[in-house]
């Protein structure tokens, strides 16, 4: 029964790291390089997301529970699972290890940008360009956003070569390293637009 339990657990966790918050990822990302546009384009944007119905709601349940119960059940796995990458230097161990420690970092860093935007944004503070630019004018600020930033895309291009697996979807050794091709690629893409859209606020 415990075992039936674990299955599902770690099902439920890997679907929601994609639908979910991985569609989440993309949107947000994509929103943030509207500040490459310029000041103007990028509050059009932020406003638009604002001002979508049942917005609250929205987050509270396709973002928020999702992610953090992502984010909590990849922290037990994170301190549970044994890593080989001392024993066994193949190229899935190292990412198996560094899924694990980039899921550390990014919840770290999710937690501290939903501090740092939304829960000022709840208190009254409007989220837009000029408060972007305010946190990064600080240069640690900086570092730590491009380093969150980049964990948290190869996290979740890891975990979906990981997903593909883990559902059935590349069970072939060459589905698999093709798989691996896709989804580097897609941690490179998303890493550079969210890098891109952080510079433009500085």
């Amino acid at each position: 029964m415990a075992g039936n339990r674990e299955f599902f657990y770690r099902r439920l966790h890997s679907l929601l790291g994609v639908i979910p918050v991985g569609v989440f990822l993309i949107q947000h990302l994509v929103v943030n390089h509207f500040a490459t546009r310029g000041e103007q384009a990028f509050n059009d944007a932020a406003h638009f997301m604002e001002s979508l119905p049942f917005r609250i709601v929205l987050e509270l349940f396709i973002i928020f529970i999702p992610l953090y119960f992502h984010a909590i059940y990849g922290v037990y796995i994170a301190f549970t699972s044994k890593n080989n990458v001392n024993q066994y230097s193949y190229f899935r161990n190292w990412m198996f290890y560094l899924q694990r420690i980039s899921g550390v970092i990014t919840l770290i860093f999710v937690t501290w940008h939903v501090w740092e935007t939304r829960i000022q944004a709840a208190l009254g503070e409007e989220v837009n360009f000029s408060m972007m630019a305010d946190i990064l004018a600080n240069p640690f600020m900086v570092v730590f956003y491009i380093i969150g930033v980049v964990s948290t895309t190869f996290h979740f291009a890891n975990g979906l070569w990981s997903f593909l697996v883990s559902w059935g979807i590349t069970m072939s050794p060459r589905s698999q390293r093709i798989s691996t091709y896709v989804t580097l690629a897609i941690f490179v893409a998303l890493s550079y637009v969210g890098v891109a859209a952080i510079l433009a606020f500085i």
